[in-house]
């Protein structure tokens, strides 16, 4: 497994804070590769400064964000962030994320982010009702 000056958690809690409050801190390498892929689209970031303004109006709200689970792999972690924010014209909103991250020199040089999009009152309502969950 992956040896890193920073453990695989400690690297997935910064991640989430760095979600949680647009702070890229040193968490990076300067050639981050971004692979974003909310539902129905796709993006792609190259860059730490780039990555940084993008992430400014993405946690406008400021989010609070919750590390499900992490794994580690042969070249980095996979975690699961869990958020919500409080979004002043939909009210509560919670997501789900799972993050494939490739870490150089204990920094995250590549991610990949698969998100649920966006749950409003509305939709978690109608989950509650068509599709019953088990497990958080």
């Amino acid at each position: 497994m992956l040896q890193t000056t920073r453990s695989i958690e400690q690297l997935s809690h910064a991640l989430a804070d760095v979600f949680r409050t647009g702070d890229v801190g040193d968490l990076f390498t300067d050639d981050l590769f971004l692979d974003g892929h909310p539902p129905f689209w796709r993006f792609q970031i190259q860059g730490r400064r780039e990555f940084a303004a993008w992430l400014a109006g993405y946690v406008a709200h400021r989010p609070e964000v919750t590390v499900a689970r992490t794994m580690a792999t042969a070249e980095g972690f996979l975690t699961e962030h869990l958020s919500t924010e409080h979004d002043p014209d939909r009210g509560e909103v919670t997501a789900r994320k799972v993050l494939i991250c490739m870490v150089r020199d204990g920094r995250v040089a590549e991610m990949t982010v698969y998100c649920s999009g966006d749950w409003d009152a509305d939709l978690r309502s109608r989950h509650a009702g068509e599709a019953p969950v088990f497990r958080p």
